[in-house]
């Protein structure tokens, strides 16, 4: 698919940001397809990264407030393509309702007494469900992050994900968790008595409280919604009443404004007999405003404006959560550390038989843990080659045209213990996995953390970022200086590949390159001002000679050697867009 189709897709369409470190009041306006940010070092091109990630769910710290400032907010508005029916599913599964104007509005609001609120749609909502919105919505790469992918755990991740392998590891991890859970219940009841003692205490005040507070798994999502409906219990009200009023007998009202019609259109049918009809067309709508108005009579008195029970519902919502930072990151995991809590109590104060029956359960779980581990590195070596396929192709665009790359899977067979029992598989199977490459003919294939240039570094790791884009949903990237310690033709080709990537997904690029920042459909330039003594940042949309001052900036200057270097730059980017 090709750029020109990227404004058919979900993107995003304005960030507005007010009263951030160094940014006053901003509103910037996005353009679709391959974004490009430059500026000055220090300018603020970050702050909007950062006011990003905050709308999306990120860590707010009143330290992020502008000096001297007792609020400020960050606005994110995307623009969801389709029909509403396919909009209204979307949001429907993160319990929101669609927005008429096909838009979802997301913001968040900080304060410097630490108050903050965050909105969807203009109706208040969780930090978790806002969060879970945000990592449906963008992806965010960072300028160190390739550092991520020196690690065996991020590559065996990374093939996982390409794979589509996560149910089943996550079968795998939930087993082991569950075998370490009898591997202590078995070294307790063998323990001494304190120790058992101290664990069952333990162990019944977690189940009762869990127990106490009589969760459903679907509770917190019912009661979300009714704290919204009933946070707004007294504007609905106001609504309704308001719009009653109107159209009562009242002087002024509607109706009494249809007397006055109805009294010109009886003249008018007097003097016309053909005007007769628009006497009886406005009996019927007043009988539609009359059951309008009694409709929202009805509606008014159904709305219940009751203190306690918005206060139960945040206290309900409280005590939620308070479970949730202490036993699972949803209800479901609460119970089911409840249900595991009480398995293991009831255990320990049955001690009789209860050794042999854990023991019995420990070996058909590890029988079955040792299958699925094996089945999984099966899994995993049918999708190495084909992962090794994509990352070679995109290596060729990125000018590794005679590069190796290869995965090594080692897959390591279940230990036994002094007793000859295999020990199975760890958290995430069998497997140990490491990245090969080798950029040159002739040279040996090293671990990717072997690789010495940050350049080549960071290119796999663009190579690998392209890959998985293509697998997933997630309609917006954001490359934060990712180009760092890249130059020369690199730098030409890291261009060219954010703009195929934008081809498919709205890209958002910082960058200190030239050529990256020309390859851009849309360029926008940070500042940074004083305005009445205080620094501001601002942001504006290049026009072509804006970009071509822009580009000789950052290739060096404002000598006559930058400039041609920039219009040839932005010459033949336009020849692109084009062909």
């Amino acid at each position: 698919m090709g750029e020109a189709a990227a404004s058919d897709r979900l993107m995003l369409s304005t960030l507005r940001i007010r009263n951030i470190a160094l940014v006053a009041d901003l509103t910037w306006e996005l353009a679709p397809g391959y974004v490009a940010i430059t500026g000055e070092t220090g300018a603020g091109k970050s702050i909007l990264i950062d006011a990003l990630g905050l709308v999306l769910g990120g860590r707010a710290d009143r330290t992020l407030l502008r000096s001297g400032a007792e609020n400020g907010s960050v606005e994110a508005v995307f623009e969801l393509p389709g029909s509403r029916a396919a909009q209204g599913e979307w949001l429907g599964a993160n319990g929101l309702e669609a927005a008429p104007d096909g838009l979802l509005v997301l913001k968040r609001t900080i304060t410097a007494a630490g108050a903050n609120r965050q909105y969807v749609n203009g109706a208040p909502t969780s930090l978790a469900i806002l969060s879970r919105i945000g990592d449906g919505l963008v992806d965010f790469h960072g300028a160190h992050e390739h550092q991520s992918l020196l690690h065996p755990a991020r590559q065996l991740a990374i093939l996982d994900a390409f794979g589509g392998l996560e149910d089943e590891v996550k079968a795998v991890r939930e087993g082991v968790l569950r075998r370490q859970s009898l591997d202590r219940a078995l070294a307790e009841s063998g323990g001494d008595e304190r120790t058992q003692l101290q664990r069952l205490d333990l162990l019944r005040f977690q189940a009762q409280e869990i127990e106490a507070a009589q969760l459903r798994p679907e509770e917190e999502q019912e009661l979300d919604a009714e704290y919204t409906r009933a946070h707004n219990a007294a504007r609905l009200l106001d609504l309704a009443e308001m719009a009653r009023q109107g159209l009562s007998d009242d002087e002024g009202s509607v109706r009494a404004r249809m007397g006055e019609v109805g009294r010109l259109l009886r003249e008018l049918g007097r003097l016309d007999p053909g005007a007769e009809g628009f006497c009886g067309l406005l009996d019927q709508a007043g009988g539609v405003l009359q059951d309008l108005e009694r409709e929202l009579s009805r509606y008014r008195d159904r709305i219940d404006i009751d203190p306690a029970r918005l206060q139960a519902l945040e206290d309900r919502l409280n005590l939620i959560q308070s479970l949730k930072r202490k036993y699972g990151s949803t209800v479901a995991e609460v119970l089911r550390y409840g249900a595991l809590a009480r398995e293991e109590l009831a255990g320990i104060e049955g001690r009789a038989g209860s050794r042999a029956r854990i023991e019995a359960e420990r070996e058909a779980l590890n029988q079955t843990l040792i299958a699925a581990g094996h089945a999984l590195s099966k899994r995993r070596q049918a999708v190495i080659p084909r992962l090794v396929r994509h990352v070679l192709r995109q290596l060729q665009d990125l000018g590794f045209r005679q590069s190796r790359f290869d995965i090594l899977l080692a897959g390591a067979p279940p230990a036994a213990d002094a007793e000859g029992v295999p020990a199975g598989p760890g958290l995430t199977g069998f497997d140990g996995l490491e990245f090969q490459f080798s950029p040159n003919p002739g040279e040996p294939m090293q671990p990717l953390r072997a690789i010495a240039s940050s350049g080549e570094l960071a290119r796999v790791m663009l190579a690998l970022k392209t890959v998985l884009a293509a697998e997933d949903n997630v309609p917006v990237l954001v490359f934060d200086e990712v180009d760092a310690n890249v130059g020369g033709e690199t730098a030409n080709v890291l261009g060219v590949k954010m703009r195929q990537i934008a081809g498919r997904r709205q890209v958002l690029c910082i960058t200190h390159l030239a050529p990256v920042a020309a390859r851009a459909s849309a360029h926008y330039a940070v500042t940074k001002h004083v305005r009445d003594g205080r620094s501001v940042t601002e942001i504006e949309q290049l026009d072509r000679e804006g970009r071509i001052r822009e580009l000789a900036r950052m290739l060096g200057g404002a000598s006559a050697a930058a400039r041609r270097h920039a219009e040839a730059l932005v010459a033949e980017n336009t020849a692109a867009q084009g062909a």
